[in-house]
């Protein structure tokens, strides 16, 4: 019986596409240093995890990816597909 891997956050899949969308397009790197640039210590292997579903997202972290990729955080939160 194969067990299916829980999600840890319904963000992810915004996340990458965000960053994917910007002009240029930010790399995992490039979106860690933004998040520091705001306290957020980030790097890119959390975002992985996160764009991957392997990591929780706290509330400030949601709120500072949102500024950081110029997006509403309602948007993200619309990240799943039913």
């Amino acid at each position: 019986m194969t067990r299916k891997a829980a999600r840890k956050n319904i963000i992810g899949r915004r996340v990458a596409e965000a960053r994917r969308c910007c002009i240029p397009a930010l790399t995992q790197d490039a979106l860690s240093g933004r998040l520091a640039r705001l306290g957020i210590q980030l790097d890119r292997a959390a975002i992985a995890k996160i764009e991957n579903n392997h990591r929780h997202v706290f509330d400030y972290e949601l709120k500072a990816l949102a500024e950081v990729l110029s997006v509403d955080i309602n948007w993200l939160l619309e990240g799943v597909r039913r």
